[in-house]
């Protein structure tokens, strides 16, 4: 079935930049949404971002205008591109795909973890 395949997570310092991927994988349609969730010790998973497959875009108030969140149709890819973090972003990075083939499908990948600095 699907599975989503990412890379990119790590250390940085604060003010640091990193660049998060995720590969959409055994699909017989495109993925209408993908995006990206995170959740931090004893908080909840909360939206990051999500582009839908005309483009369109919605960012979490948190990280607007640092992170950029954009995709690959063909490659059923969709990329996190994280600038000026902080220490508050560090979290469980989920890459999160949903798929309508009659009945909506929702698939999560196995989190990459981002750890920035103080």
């Amino acid at each position: 079935q699907v599975q989503l395949v990412e890379s990119g997570g790590g250390l940085v310092q604060t003010g640091g930049s990193l660049r998060l991927s995720c590969v959409a994988s055994g699909s017989s349609a495109s993925m209408n949404i993908m995006g990206w969730y995170r959740q931090a010790p004893g908080k909840q998973r909360e939206l990051v971002a999500i582009i839908i497959s005309d483009g369109t875009t919605n960012y979490a108030d948190s990280v607007k205008g640092r992170f950029n969140i954009s995709r690959d149709n063909a490659k059923n890819t969709v990329y996190l591109q994280m600038n000026s973090l902080q220490s508050e972003d560090t979290a469980i990075y989920y890459c999160y795909a949903k798929q309508l083939r009659f009945i909506w499908y929702e698939y999560w990948g196995q989190g990459t973890q981002v750890a920035v600095s103080s």
